[in-house]
Parts: structure tokens; C-alpha cells; sequence
């Protein structure tokens, strides 16, 4: 626990076998985590296998495939359901390391924040990490337009690496959130909805064989979806349109005081 509120750390898992129990281990030898969940999203591999050897771990499969949004929904519950206070996300494909789960949460856990990224761009070291160029660009690209339309100032959308305040996520109806990739970004733009400043860490970048990416057709896919939810958050943001993943109660709900009469 920190400050007497228990980390969760929840890992959205797909076709992690060779990675699954080694990102396990170094995740649960950090300080303060007090309980692990592992969502199989029905991999094609032995994922499964793997989850159900690790002991002390709250393990789920599902019955089909949902996707990675609809993964991260089931492990949110969870989450939940097992009465966390902080909950950090970690990719089982050993893509994120484990080793800033401390500083996360103790970010959440001081009341500073209720929502924290691990940026891969902070810090400058992204491509000498192994980041593809046109992933790298693309990224800057998006994150830029993506700031403007939501007035945020984050250095990117796209990290998979995050930690939430129970309290925010149990503010945040994400069951009408897509189940695709798409997800992340229509998560965060609920939070900047309701005025939660998002906090970031700097995150070391680790690109190899095993760990999980996604086709250059899905990742286009996938960019054109993150311009389309900048652009209806901007619409609904200035009162040009509604939009239902927005909840009008939660406009500006967790701002600071300082922020609240920008909103």
C-alpha cells in the first residue's frame, strides 16, 4: 500500500507467453504493490497457460476475443472489484518497465494526481530506445494536433503505460468506449473532460521481438480515429456539438481550483 490506499496493477494480456511471467515478477518486487490482474483476452498462444502458474495473481480469461480496449475494461472492473485505490496499467510484453510503478502511484497515492502516463517521449530517448521513425513521427504529429483541439499539453496520447485514482475511474463510464485501440485515447479524453491535470513520467523505450505492436494498416486506422475523438472533444469542449462518451456532470469534476473558471 501507499499512504494506506492498495495498488493494483492490471495487465491487459494478448499473446504474452514468452513475456507474461518475467514482466509478473519484476512488477510484483516493486514497493507497494499489493495485488496483480492478469485479463487473457483469449490469446492464440499459451498465454493462459502461463497465467494460470503464477500463484497470487487475480487471473481471468475471456471467452473471446474483445480486443484491447475491451480488455482493459475487464481489467478496470477487477480492478475495482477487488478494492483498489490506485490502479497502474503495465503491458505484460515487457515493453514498459516495471521499475516506475513506485513513483506512479506514489504520484496518485499523495493526492497530487489522478491520473499519470509513462511517456516514452519525455526524456528524448524514444528512437535510440528502438522506436520505429514512422511510429516516432506519427506520434510527435498526432500528440501536437491533438493538444491543440483538447488544450492539454502532453508530450503524447499513445503510451500504454498509465495509473488512475479510484475516484477517476469510477467517475468514467467507459462501457460505450470502443474496444479497439481507439480506447486509450477516448479514455483520456474523458479525464481531460473532467479536469484532472495528467501528469507524466519519463519511460525508457524498449522495441524487441516479443514485445506487442500493431500492423502499419491498423496503426493509420488507428491515427485517423485519434484525429476524429481530438476533433469531437474540441466541438464539445467550445459547445458546438455533444458527444455521449462526454458526461456533462463531469465537466471540469476533479479541476484544480486554479483551473476551474478555464474550462
Amino acid at each position: 500500500m501507499f499512504n494506506g490506499k492498495k495498488v493494483v496493477v492490471v495487465m491487459p494480456a494478448y499473446n504474452a507467453e514468452k513475456t507474461l511471467e518475467k514482466t509478473f515478477r519484476e512488477v510484483t518486487a516493486q514497493p507497494f504493490v499489493d495485488q496483480v490482474v492478469i485479463v487473457d483476452d483469449a490469446s492464440s498462444d499459451d498465454t493462459w497457460a502461463a497465467a494460470s502458474r503464477i500463484e497470487g495473481a487475480v487471473t481471468c480469461r475471456l471467452p473471446r476475443n474483445t480486443g484491447y480496449g475491451g480488455n482493459q475494461k475487464q481489467c478496470y472492473r477487477l480492478a475495482l472489484e477487488h478494492g483498489a485505490d490506485i490502479v497502474i496499467m503495465v503491458h505484460p510484453d515487457y515493453q514498459y518497465t516495471p521499475l516506475l510503478i513506485p513513483a506512479m502511484a506514489a504520484m496518485i497515492g499523495n493526492g497530487l494526481y489522478h491520473c499519470t502516463l509513462g511517456s516514452r517521449i519525455l526524456g528524448g530517448c524514444a528512437l535510440r530506445g528502438g522506436m520505429p521513425l514512422y511510429k516516432y513521427v506519427s506520434n510527435r504529429m498526432l500528440t501536437f494536433v491533438e493538444n491543440v483541439l483538447m488544450g492539454q499539453k502532453l508530450s503524447e496520447y499513445h503510451t500504454g503505460y498509465r495509473g488512475f485514482s479510484r475516484e477517476l475511474l469510477e467517475s468514467l463510464d467507459l462501457r460505450g468506449n470502443s474496444d479497439d485501440f481507439i480506447f486509450d485515447n477516448e479514455m483520456l479524453a474523458q479525464i481531460a473532460w473532467t479536469g484532472a491535470v495528467i501528469a507524466e513520467v519519463s519511460c525508457p523505450t524498449k522495441y524487441f521481438e516479443e514485445a506487442s505492436s500493431i500492423s502499419f494498416r491498423r496503426s493509420v486506422k488507428y491515427g485517423f480515429g485519434c484525429l476524429a475523438v481530438a476533433l469531437r472533444y474540441c466541438l464539445a469542449r467550445f459547445g458546438i456539438s455533444k458527444w455521449r462518451l462526454l458526461d456533462p456532470a463531469n465537466r471540469g469534476k476533479f479541476a484544480p481550483e486554479i483551473l476551474r473558471k478555464s474550462l
